[in-house]
């Protein structure tokens, strides 16, 4: 898996804080142009309705589904919350402030409301947010951030034991190590592998 790759298939909230790995030069934004977010919204398409074009796009300024420059201000400010308050949960603290307040004020500036309709037979009614295609979608993701903090089983959360990486996730299994094994988990086991071999190759005094 390439290191340029959004890891994916966390909770959604942790997805979002993943948009953000370690490199050799600092942390980098796998979400920091317009196309890349649309590609992440893409890859987390069954999860994210908020990601697709909706009636009222065109005229808010937005071609189809298609992010602008723009939508990617609400987004990093919701991801900067949610990794706040991971991040003081992994070091058993209390969540600033701020950040609490900044996913409640992201959830109320696009609220989903059940839009009733006649499908020819019954009436059905399918959740709808308005505004720019961003709010929406920071509304969204701020919604899966309450919903995951506020989960018990946050209580697992853990950061990658990898060096060098900040990926978070839940552990289905306790002695899980690594964010992913074909990322930090194979990177390890080939690090383990040649410090065996480098060793057997010394001489001895």
């Amino acid at each position: 898996m390439s290191e340029s790759e959004p890891l994916t298939g966390e909770a959604l909230a942790l997805d979002l804080v993943n948009t953000r790995p370690l490199s050799g030069d600092g942390r980098v934004d796998l979400l920091g142009t317009p196309r890349q977010l649309s590609r992440w919204l893409a890859l987390e398409a069954d999860r994210l309705e908020e990601g697709h074009a909706q009636e009222g796009d065109a005229e808010e300024g937005h071609a189809g589904a298609e992010p602008g420059a723009g939508d990617l201000i609400p987004v990093h400010a919701v991801r900067g919350h949610t990794e706040a308050v991971v991040r003081a949960l992994l070091d058993a603290a209390e969540p600033p402030a701020a950040a609490l307040r900044g996913l409640t004020e992201a959830q109320r500036a696009a609220p989903a409301v059940r839009e009733l309709g006649w499908d020819g037979t019954t009436v059905t009614a399918v959740p709808r947010r308005t505004g720019p295609l961003g709010v929406r979608v920071a509304a969204a993701l701020a919604e899966a951030a309450v919903e995951l903090l506020t989960d018990p089983a946050i209580g697992r959360l853990k950061e990658c034991e990898a060096d060098g990486c900040v990926m978070v996730f839940l552990p289905a299994h306790p002695r899980r190590r690594w964010c992913s094994p074909a990322r930090c988990g194979n990177r390890a086991r080939v690090a383990r592998y040649y410090q065996r071999h480098s060793a057997a190759r010394e001489p001895r005094p």
